[in-house]
């Protein structure tokens, strides 16, 4: 079990490294797993998003009143330019750590048992397949500075367990934008309008891949540069959701 972990410190990530054989340490607990990742009563208790908007992945907080439209009242009054969005956690402790990790300390162990739990999530829901996966490409020079780009490292493990194509160069930023962290939805899209353009050659299905949605609104004008550029179906494949109520100004 989840054993009041306040962080997932650089101590932890050298035990799991260095944990003997056989078994695998659970990231979070240490208990010996089957596989590496997360022991099952570990991935039990992660935050479930359960009763959640279909289209934005926000939860509902009275879905009584939704019952049968299973959608929140920015989705029926505002359409988002994506369909929907599958995103089983809350974005909350051990997920918030674990992808804070994975993020920004590099750890792809922290990463990878998320989005093998997303893939098996996704099989057992039999969601529409698109055609390709596109992960939310980030600027060269922040790529420089981290390294890696996290939704792109979630795509290609997704695709690994779905069968499904990654298509990177789908979508690129044609600009750098400031830093989301601390804006509401309607700054965040208008710091992000104009900075997606795609590519040709796009198929009528895909999947937006990325690690965690807050607002939406970078999804958003993903989602809606895909539509303008012809593609008929977006999905939204993220790891968690923010249990917030997005200001939604589209």
């Amino acid at each position: 079990m989840i054993n009041c972990l306040t962080t997932l410190s650089t101590f932890i990530q050298r035990k799991v490294n260095n944990w003997p054989r056989p078994g695998h340490p659970c990231i979070t607990c240490l208990a010996t797993t089957r596989e590496p990742g997360l022991c099952t009563d570990c991935a039990a208790d992660l935050p479930r998003n359960s009763l959640a908007c279909r289209r934005c992945a926000l939860p509902l907080v009275n879905p009584g009143v939704l019952v049968g439209s299973e959608l929140c009242g920015p989705c029926l009054t505002r359409p988002p330019a994506f369909e929907a969005t599958a995103a089983p956690w809350l974005y909350g402790f051990p997920v918030n750590q674990l992808i804070s990790g994975f993020k920004f300390g590099g750890h792809r162990t922290f990463g990878r048992p998320l989005a093998e739990m997303l893939a098996t999530e996704l099989m057992q829901a039999q969601v529409d397949r698109p055609t390709c996966l596109v992960p939310v490409p980030m600027h060269r020079q922040r790529l420089r500075e981290r390294g890696f780009n996290q939704a792109e490292e979630i795509a290609w493990w997704l695709s690994d367990r779905l069968k499904i194509p990654v298509r990177t160069a789908l979508v690129r930023r044609r600009r750098e934008t400031s830093a989301q962290s601390g804006l509401n939805r309607r700054q965040r899209l208008q710091n992000l309008r104009g900075a997606f353009e795609v590519g040709t050659d796009l198929p009528d299905h895909v999947a937006i891949v990325d690690d965690v949605m807050t607002t939406g609104a970078t999804v958003q004008q993903m989602a809606s540069a895909l539509r303008r550029g012809g593609v008929n179906r977006v999905q939204v494949w993220a790891l968690a959701r923010t249990p917030q109520i997005p200001e939604r100004a589209i």
